[in-house]
């Protein structure tokens, strides 16, 4: 009999600085007990696994935060208690995002050794100014540095870049992702700089201060990655994410199909047999969570057909395959058809931003740039 797909998240918190856009739960703290954040990391894992017995995991993914701080020889424990908790694929897919500082890279080799097999590091930009300017804590130099460690240590490995930044023209964009593309990774991702409220970035633009691209420009920064990444090879799979035909992220995958992965450590949030499940999210609190009751967990809600329904839609819709109907109805309780507007659908496929058939909805080369205002203009 085979065993049901798992994904499994784990949450780092801490990092070296808060960078100014980021809405993440980030912290930035003077020490931290390795020996305890293992420990506690372990048992709040243990707590998931009682509760999901029987599955089959196919990615782990470490995520922050700054999981690149983490003692390699956590990143082992974890890796080792989760393949006993549950029945790893023979090809799992394990991710651990990193940042380029010097000391940080030092560690790629020890990573690799824990079992981690995909690097996602967060390069951000290919310009020194732009860095200070993202708060970033390393130079061009140390980044690329560090991506060159990462494609010798690990089988696959991805970067980021954010666009649309302040001051950005689209000769600009178009000679950075050039560069970018040539360094040859088999996956890209490419976010456009979005203002997250509670962030610095959003005082400074409230005040005027931070003034981004204009919407043409926007649009076409927009369109030029859609172009530039396909015509080397590694086209949209999702809205910011790019790959090579087989080197698409499996565990964002999971997410964006609405499938189960268990989330542990401070914040984290996870999708298990239709429940919603969140941890505290300051990291002293939910140690102390952990060290008192065995796990971090701040909730658990069990969530109604409908409220599945409207999350499955908000996640895959951002896929290029978009959202399969029968795997739709089979993860929410609800047909596909009976929470999407089917006159605002058929308006919008006539205007060739969707495809909707018997197989499912999808958005449309012209659609995608539009993904927000279309789930907000089709579900019910």
């Amino acid at each position: 009999m085979s065993l049901t797909p798992l994904a499994l998240y784990v949450h780092w918190p801490f990092c070296v600085t808060k960078c100014p856009y980021c809405d993440f739960n980030s912290h930035v703290r003077a020490t931290v007990d390795d020996a305890a954040w293992r420990d506690g990391l372990l048992a709040d894992l243990a707590h998931e696994a009682a509760r999901l017995p029987g599955r089959r995991l196919t990615s782990i993914f470490f995520g922050g935060g700054t999981p690149s701080l983490m003692p390699p020889a956590t990143v082992a424990a974890i890796i080792e208690a989760a393949t006993l908790h549950w029945t790893p694929t023979d090809d799992i897919e394990i991710t651990l995002e990193a940042n380029p500082s010097s000391v940080e890279a030092a560690r790629f080799a020890g990573f690799a050794a824990a079992g981690v097999n995909r690097l996602s590091l967060g390069l951000q930009a290919l310009d020194d100014a732009d860095l200070k300017a993202l708060g970033r804590p390393h130079d061009l130099a140390q980044g690329l540095a560090a991506l060159d460690i990462a494609q010798r240590q690990f089988a696959s490995v991805s970067f980021d870049l954010i666009y649309d930044r302040p001051g950005m023209t689209r000769e600009g964009w178009h000679a950075e992702l050039r560069r970018a593309l040539g360094f040859g990774t088999d996956h890209l991702s490419l976010y456009q700089l979005t203002i997250e409220a509670g962030t610095r970035f959003a005082a400074l633009h409230a005040k005027g201060q931070l003034r981004l691209p204009d919407s043409d420009t926007s649009a076409d920064l927009f369109e030029m990655t859609r172009a530039l990444t396909a015509a080397a090879g590694i086209p949209a799979y999702e809205v910011s994410n790019h790959a090579r035909p087989g080197s698409e992220s499996r565990h964002n995958i999971i997410y964006w199909r609405y499938e189960d992965y268990a989330g542990i450590g401070p914040g984290a949030h996870g999708r298990r047999l239709g429940v919603a499940t969140e941890r505290l999210k300051k990291p002293e609190s939910w140690l102390a969570a952990v060290t008192a009751q065995g796990h971090g967990m701040a909730s658990e809600t069990l969530l109604t057909p409908a409220e599945r329904a409207t999350e499955a839609l908000v996640m895959g819709l951002r896929l290029g395959e978009g959202i399969d109907a029968a795997r739709f109805a089979s993860r929410t309780g609800l047909a596909l058809a009976d929470v999407v507007d089917t006159a605002r659908v058929a308006a919008l496929a006539a205007q060739g931003l969707l495809v909707n058939d018997a197989t499912g909805i999808r958005l449309t080369l012209q659609g995608q740039p539009f993904v927000d205002a279309i789930l907000r203009e089709i579900a019910l």
